[in-house]
């Protein structure tokens, strides 16, 4: 009786990975994705210059090959050091681009991808308010920004309908008065629907 209990437990194991293994990047498949992260380095200290983080919301689907679009949204913040102040630089950007999967592992639990992406959206530097405490003014003017990012992502699954993101991003904006390149190091998770 044991013995065709684990046989049974085992070919039960089996079919369900197996089916697992398969329902994972299919075309049409969608998933909603947030993401967080940190800019320009590996800077966690809140009160030093050039601190900066990044959040996202995105949607993606997927196509033939694992490969997939994206659809989303991210808000960008670097500081500033001013004498004792910190003044915001803030990026509000939409983003569409594809995916391109070059890696993955068999049991469809590990993808790498490389990305490319248009982005635009508009960006403040303090808030719009330009007279500072000491009655020095910012040069800087708020404008809208354009331009691109170069992804790299891995992709882990924990089930069938989450995975662990992990990215770096090479962001290029033209229109900004205070920096054009942006390094971004982040993590997320992507559910699927």
């Amino acid at each position: 009786m044991q013995r065709t209990a684990l046989i049974m437990a085992v070919i039960i194991s089996l079919t369900v990975s197996s089916q697992a293994w398969g329902q994972r990047h299919l075309p049409s498949q969608k998933g909603i994705q947030l993401t967080a992260g940190l800019v320009d380095g590996l800077n966690l200290n809140t009160q030093s210059d050039g601190f900066g983080f990044h959040s996202g919301l995105a949607l993606t689907s997927y196509t033939k090959g694992g490969n997939h679009w994206l659809l989303g949204g991210e808000y960008l913040q670097k500081q500033h050091t001013y004498g004792l102040m910190h003044i915001p630089q803030a990026q509000f950007t939409g983003e569409a681009g594809y995916f391109l999967n070059v890696l993955s592992d068999n049991s469809k639990t590990l993808f790498c991808s490389v990305g490319l992406s248009a982005l635009a959206g508009f960006e403040t530097i303090n808030w719009d308010k330009k007279l500072l405490a000491d009655g020095a003014l910012i040069q800087n003017k708020d404008a809208f920004i354009y331009g691109g990012t170069l992804t790299f992502e891995s992709e882990f699954f924990t089930t069938d309908y989450l995975s662990l993101l992990f990215n770096v991003r090479e962001r290029m904006l033209t229109g900004s008065t205070v920096g054009k390149f942006h390094t971004q190091i982040g993590m997320g998770i992507r559910l699927y629907y």
